[in-house]
């Protein structure tokens, strides 16, 4: 969209929201998992946005929706959010859903590490540093030897590291491909991959219906978190919005609050403000870099 025609308000407005539902569909998920297994609920989430996708888009756009130039890196792009979603969930089963995303959020300084062998940019020492003491947050948060369980740090850290790689391949992807084929690529891998292995941990205690609607609704979350965050990006440049990701930190922590009674400790709320404040200092660097 034409600088004119921006609305960097609206932007800003429409990103808060969909982190709003990607924070919802956390702390369903959360509360899913202490019953179902996280396969199934992996599987729920991506079928259920599939469909969403095939219902409301593929009518307008038929093979447009799934014409690519680069097959191969589309499909290990959405293989690699599918791990992202695979990990976070079994991270959540263990961890509270502040402290999970806290650590999760360490993706954007494996993006700027991962962004000079991958993507040959330069990696300035104003850059380093953000990075050394965004990890130093994240020991904070993780604390080993502290409250929160070790698997759960682990798997939080192997989603971080998916969520890394989807981010690069989303970089090398997004000058030749649309916006709404990469996701649906991404609910149409994760759908085919993920009931594959259906037979394997499908059985299970049956849901009642009132989970059945919670199943349900992490499709609706995931698929209306991420055309919201496609309408943002259409309305401000990725520079202003990338410094109000963080605000999903803030949803999780009240989300946690209001649900699961948790408050994260003062050690905690001190690592995820270093995270943040690392990101925030990469992301204005970034944004420098294009003025």
């Amino acid at each position: 969209m034409p600088e004119s025609q921006q609305h960097p308000v609206r932007g800003i407005l429409l990103i808060l929201s969909a982190l709003f539902f990607f924070a919802a569909l956390d702390a369903t998920s959360k509360h899913l998992s202490q019953k179902f297994a996280v396969p199934l609920l992996v599987w729920a989430r991506y079928t259920l946005h599939c469909l969403l996708m095939i219902v409301f888009l593929a009518p307008s756009m038929r093979l447009r929706l799934v014409a690519t130039q680069r097959p191969l890196t589309q499909v290990m792009r959405a293989l690699m959010l599918v791990g992202t979603t695979g990990f976070v969930m079994g991270a959540l089963r263990l961890m509270p859903l502040a402290e999970t995303t806290a650590i999760l959020f360490i993706t954007p300084l494996l993006v700027t590490l991962m962004a000079g062998p991958w993507l040959g940019e330069k990696i300035g020492w104003r850059r380093w540093l953000a990075v050394v003491i965004g990890f130093a947050g994240a020991l904070l948060v993780a604390r080993p030897g502290g409250a929160l369980a070790t698997p759960g740090i682990l798997l939080a850290l192997a989603a971080a590291v998916c969520y890394g790689v989807y981010q690069i391949q989303t970089r090398q992807l997004s000058s030749s491909e649309g916006t709404f084929t990469m996701l649906f690529y991404t609910a149409l891998v994760g759908t085919v991959v993920m009931t594959l292995g259906l037979p394997w941990f499908w059985d299970g205690p049956r849901p009642t219906p009132f989970e059945g609607l919670l199943i349900a609704s992490m499709g609706i979350y995931g698929g209306t978190g991420h055309y919201l965050l496609t309408r943002a990006f259409r309305h401000a440049p990725a520079t202003t919005l990338t410094t109000f990701m963080y605000a999903q930190l803030i949803w999780a922590t009240l989300l946690g609050w209001q649900v699961f009674d948790h408050l994260p400790d003062t050690w905690s709320i001190l690592g995820m403000t270093v995270i943040a404040g690392s990101g925030l200092a990469v992301a204005l660097s970034e944004r420098r870099k294009t003025l």
